[in-house]
């Protein structure tokens, strides 16, 4: 079955001087803030795009390393995924970093490594990624 999931940003005003919220429909979970600034330079309390999809790929990642580990007999513990999504304004998003720590009993290095990479490699969001270089670090805790 398949599921839509929706956000509606609501915007006003021009790029640079403007703002608006983006609210998460689907889950209604959150409303964030949004704007140029905090998107080009950064801004507390407000987010950006990237942000967004470092969340979105954060998560991805985490679920299917998580069936991956699991797949392999070795579930783990827990995961700490952190996805770094890189913006260079008027050239665009430049790259997403995955920096994992995880808690994983009776795993080898060599098969972690291998899951790991092939979970960033299946993962959809990284597939919807295709078009920016995903970079990986993975280590156990």
């Amino acid at each position: 079955m398949a599921v839509t999931s929706e956000a509606t940003t609501l915007w006003f005003g021009d790029l640079f001087n403007g703002s608006g919220t983006t609210s998460l429909d689907s889950s209604d979970a959150a409303e964030f803030p949004v704007s140029w600034q905090a998107r080009a330079v950064g801004e507390t309390g407000k987010t950006n795009p990237e942000e967004l999809l470092g969340a979105a790929h954060s998560a991805c990642y985490s679920m299917a390393f998580a069936n991956a580990l699991a797949e392999n007999g070795t579930p783990p513990e827990s995961l700490q995924v952190t996805a770094a999504v890189t913006f260079v304004p008027g050239e665009g998003i430049k790259g997403s970093h995955l920096l994992v720590s995880a808690k994983v009993a009776g795993i080898s290095e060599e098969d972690f490594a291998r899951i790991a990479d092939d979970a960033k490699a299946n993962c959809p969001v990284s597939q919807a990624l295709a078009g920016i270089p995903i970079t990986l670090e993975a280590s156990l805790a």
